[in-house]
């Protein structure tokens, strides 16, 4: 049974003959545990597409079911707390607050979470401690190498240990060697259970895939 089943996707901005698709009718599955890419061009739909399946952008039409539930029919609440729950979200840029330690910015996805202060710090310290930060948790983003900030950004990710990690091209601003360090993590992670869904425009950090989803001009292709 499918975990994530997209069905009809479409996502159009604008309205008439302005109109623009960014994503046409796209349908796929992915299985629980599967690490998965989208490749295409810059401007094909790739992070379009990861977006309305981290729920972070609504599709004009169609329907996303995790899980066998149909998320685009929760509440503006339930699908926050679905965001919470079950998906990690790497991005690009890292996305890291300059002006918070590495801890505190690993701790951000739990600032809703019913716990106590120490309790959060713990489950920061052990997502820092996983990908090698442990002793520098500390420091700023500004003090650490962008390797290490794209590392941070797996550890805000994974802190909430999301069954669902979606990762935009994030080796996109990492050299060759740095990159690949990040993919050995992510197939590593991968590998413990977490479903992964990344954008990439590189072949051969698609190579780390399971499988690759090719998409142009907005749809999906083989």
């Amino acid at each position: 049974m499918s975990y994530i089943k997209a069905e009809n996707l479409t996502k159009e901005y604008g309205s008439g003959e302005l109109a623009v698709t960014a994503v046409s009718n796209a349908n796929f599955e992915i299985n629980a545990g599967e690490f998965v890419a989208i490749m295409g061009e810059s401007g094909s739909g790739k992070s379009t597409l990861l977006s309305i399946l981290g729920t972070l952008n609504s599709p004009t039409s169609g329907r996303l079911m995790v899980n066998d539930r149909d998320v685009y029919r929760f509440s503006q609440d339930e699908r926050a707390d679905f965001r919470r729950q079950s998906v990690g979200f790497v991005f690009q840029n890292f996305n890291l607050l300059s002006y918070l330690t590495l801890m505190e910015n690993v701790m951000l996805p739990l600032a809703t979470l019913k716990a106590k202060k120490k309790e959060k710090q713990m489950m920061a310290y052990k997502a820092l401690e996983r990908v090698g930060l442990g002793e520098k948790v500390k420091r700023l983003p500004g003090q650490i190498s962008g390797g290490e900030q794209e590392r941070v950004a797996i550890a805000r990710a994974i802190v909430n240990k999301p069954p669902i990690l979606l990762a935009d091209e994030p080796t996109g601003n990492l050299d060759t060697r740095t990159g690949k360090l990040i993919m050995d993590f992510l197939r590593s992670l991968n590998e413990e259970g977490i479903t992964i869904v990344m954008v990439t425009h590189s072949m051969e950090y698609s190579n780390f895939a399971r499988r690759v989803l090719h998409m142009s001009d907005g749809m999906l292709v083989q």
